[in-house]
Formats: structure tokens, sequence, C-alpha cells
């Protein structure tokens, strides 16, 4: 099983298949709207906009596991993310990333890569490091800010350049 085999829903419900991101680097973080970490969503944007023409994706996953910080409709969190961060990385169908309804996509990048005590995720934010040929190269906790992970993505681009 790849990276490559799930496929996900848009903010709209369309399918979406992973395939489409096939040779890009992507970084996969479950979100949420009002959350301590919420200010990341900027975090991220810069970090898409410096790395994007190198291959670089962003994949933003809201859920409600955690504190009810996720409450929204998925119109109400694309309206909020667009409104408040002018996001221009894909913000897909809220999910569940943890228990029995966890997507699958999920349940994969925690056996892929466990955390600390657990594969289990701990809060909003955590953030999945996968290279261009699909493999799960790392976990981030939720403290983690987004711009700390450019020496990894430029170390990863020279590598490939190669």
């Amino acid at each position: 099983m790849s990276i490559y085999d799930f496929t996900v829903s848009d903010a709209q419900g369309n399918d979406v298949s992973l395939s489409t991101f096939r040779g890009k680097t992507m970084l996969i973080v479950n979100t949420a709207s009002k959350c301590g970490f919420t200010p990341q969503y900027d975090d991220l944007e810069d970090l898409y906009e410096k790395w994007k023409d190198k291959g670089f994706e962003v994949l933003a996953f809201p859920c409600d596991q955690f504190a009810n910080q996720e409450p929204g409709t998925n119109a109400e969190i694309q309206k909020f993310c667009e409104i408040n961060f002018g996001l221009t990385y894909p913000v897909f169908a809220k999910i569940e990333v943890n228990g029995p309804n966890a997507h699958p996509l999920y349940k994969f990048l925690r056996e892929q890569a466990p955390g600390f005590g657990g594969d289990a995720i701990k809060w909003n934010f955590t953030k999945f490091l996968v290279d261009a040929d699909g493999k799960v190269l790392r976990r981030y906790a939720p403290a983690t800010k987004p711009g700390r992970l450019s020496p990894v993505l430029e170390r990863l681009f020279e590598k490939s350049a190669k």
C-alpha cells in the first residue's frame, strides 16, 4: 500500500486521488479553525509559497476531534480559510484522524510514522512529511512551526536535483 492508493474528498465532496500528487513532496496536516495553533495556517501558506515551484504541496484536513475546535461545515471552513488566511493550498473535507471512524489515509500515516507514546494523533496541526516518492518521512508535533521545515525541504529538493 502507498500514499497514492488513497482517495480523499475535497470541500465540495468530490473524490481526489492522492496519485494526483505523485512526484510532489507533501506536508499533510490536520487543522482546526478555533485552535491556539490556527495561526499556523499563515505559516503553512508561507512555506507553500516558498517551495511550491519545487514541487511542494500542503494538504490540509480539518478535524473536529480535539475540543470541538473545528465545528463548522466544509463551506464555513473554506470561507474562514479564504477570508482570514488567503490560503492557496487545498483544504479538504473535514475528517476524523483517530478512532474507529478515522480516515484510512490517517490510519496509514499513523502506522508509517508513529508518535511518542503510540500512533494516535494528539492534537490539531500534527504534520506528516511525505517525499516525492510517496514515502512518509516523519511526523512533526503540533507545536512545530512550519517554517522550521524549510531547511528539511531544502535538503530534500537539493537531493532530488542531483
